[in-house]
């Protein structure tokens, strides 16, 4: 057994041999990382195609709409993520709040950047008198985008790596010691990022989903979440932070997203009708 592990340690990939580096452009006095880049990416392209999903009939708001809420968006992603992180996974941060700030050492929380954006979401329904649940539902169909692109951003920056594992496909992450471990920030980039993103655009341009409100928020929720639960089986926890029933804290997260997830999803017909006799007439797709 300790000779098959020596020999997987020693034909396994090693992180630094593929010429990663976690800065994209480095000016000596300046320093733009790839986790930055895949950040504003994400947020660029994600408001081309909200755009894009606006531009169809039966849009819950216009262009000039799209234009402001990509503002309260980002700032959803960036405080929800931080303050989800220091209050889910490290909690001793609040006794220097000034470390709370530090965004370039690392730490976000995706559950927390998802709580920050459904609030900043609510917040601009309110101010502009618009529906916030089929906001929420083209939101999320864009959503994938910058997950996708983090994840990623930590892979290239070698943190995030999975458990143990004797995958030919096994790698090696600097402080992850000399232990083969599986590269689960792709594993996750594929699922929670362009998967994700192929199951709610399929919805959204093949289906009348977009009419149904909650209904692909729902199906966000759900698969986020399980998709989540699912990656947690070989991404490596965080240490000291355990949730219930001996499952991860993301683990545990998930449990309320995928019961609200099938609760949106099922009770969307009703608000549906709801809003078809609002409008007076049957929209049609």
């Amino acid at each position: 057994m300790i000779l098959a592990s020596l020999v997987d340690v020693t034909s396994a990939v090693r992180w630094e041999s593929l010429g990663l580096d976690p800065v994209a452009v480095d000016l000596g006095f300046f320093k733009i990382r790839w986790y930055s880049l895949a950040y504003i990416t994400g947020i660029l392209l994600g408001w081309w195609y909200l755009g894009k999903l606006c531009a169809r009939p039966g849009s819950p708001m216009a262009q000039r709409h799209v234009d402001d809420f990509v503002f309260y968006a980002t700032l959803g992603i960036i405080l929800g993520g931080r303050f989800g992180y220091v209050l889910f996974y490290s909690p001793d941060m609040l006794v220097q709040p000034l470390s709370v700030l530090k965004l370039w050492e690392g730490g976000m929380s995706f559950h927390g950047g998802v709580l920050g954006v459904v609030l900043g979401t609510l917040w601009f329904a309110w101010r502009e008198k618009l529906n916030w649940l089929r906001i929420m539902d083209y939101v999320v169909v864009v959503y994938p985008i910058g997950h996708f692109l983090g994840r990623l951003a930590n892979f290239v920056n070698g943190e995030l790596w999975g458990r143990e594992t004797t995958v030919p496909w096994g790698m090696i992450f600097p402080g992850g010691g000399e232990i083969v471990r599986h590269p689960s920030q792709l594993y996750q980039a594929g699922l929670e990022g362009l998967l994700l993103g192929i199951i709610l655009s399929l919805l959204f341009w093949k289906s009348d989903a977009r009419y149904k409100p909650g209904y692909l928020a729902g199906h966000f929720i759900l698969w986020m979440g399980a998709f989540r639960v699912v990656a947690e089986t070989v991404r490596e926890p965080d240490i000291g932070v355990y949730g219930l029933f001996g499952m991860t804290m993301g683990q545990t997260l998930c449990v309320p997203m995928i019961l609200l997830g099938l609760y949106l999803i099922f009770s969307a017909n009703g608000r549906r009708q709801r809003m078809e006799t609002r409008a007076g007439h049957s929209p049609s797709a």
